[in-house]
């Protein structure tokens, strides 16, 4: 969401032709869903599988909703059809972030890698730190990264491939991770 404050006052300012509704709708239906994450966080409770699977299904039928959408209509940039899937998908993210909030663990920041990064840097045994945390933190760059790469590679084929496989990782993560917490608890 950082990127869509920076593109949003970007194309206020008329600066390069850059969108102004696609980042206002970005951030509203992020809002939203940061909402719904905060209240599903609530009713569940400290029933973490409970509220994880709750998550990962909502963000597992926004994703899928936008595949759907891209491959039945044609989608553009600044239409409609853009902003829907933005939105849909911005909904999902705003759910998984609270989520991840709400479970609050160290080092997985699921938008913004600056602090992990500056975690990984600051606690270094290179600086003189204990580099506890390094390996947590350099799985989750390397995550993020590879999610990136394969999404960028899929997303020549069309946007449909990449939204399945979010889709379909989220579900995976939903059916590995529950029935362990769930054990756990």
């Amino acid at each position: 969401m950082t990127g869509n404050i920076v593109l949003l006052g970007f194309g206020i300012a008329g600066s390069g032709g850059l969108p102004v509704v696609a980042p206002l709708v970005s951030l509203g239906a992020f809002l939203a869903g940061a909402g719904i994450g905060g209240v599903l966080a609530g009713t569940a409770g400290d029933r973490h599988a409970q509220h994880v699977a709750r998550a990962l299904a909502i963000e597992t039928g926004l994703i899928l909703a936008a595949a759907v959408i891209a491959a039945a209509i044609d989608v553009r940039a600044a239409a409609f059809s853009g902003d829907a899937v933005i939105a849909l998908l911005a909904l999902a993210m705003g759910v998984r972030n609270a989520t991840v909030r709400r479970l609050g663990v160290p080092d997985l920041t699921t938008t913004v890698l600056t602090m992990t990064l500056t975690g990984l840097a600051a606690d270094s045994p290179v600086v003189g730190g204990s580099g506890k945390g390094s390996v947590r933190r350099i799985a989750a760059v390397l995550a993020m990264l590879s999610g990136a790469v394969a999404g960028a590679l899929l997303l020549e084929i069309s946007l449909v491939p990449p939204l399945v496989a979010a889709a379909a990782l989220a579900l995976v993560t939903a059916l590995a991770y529950v029935p362990v917490a769930r054990q756990e608890a």
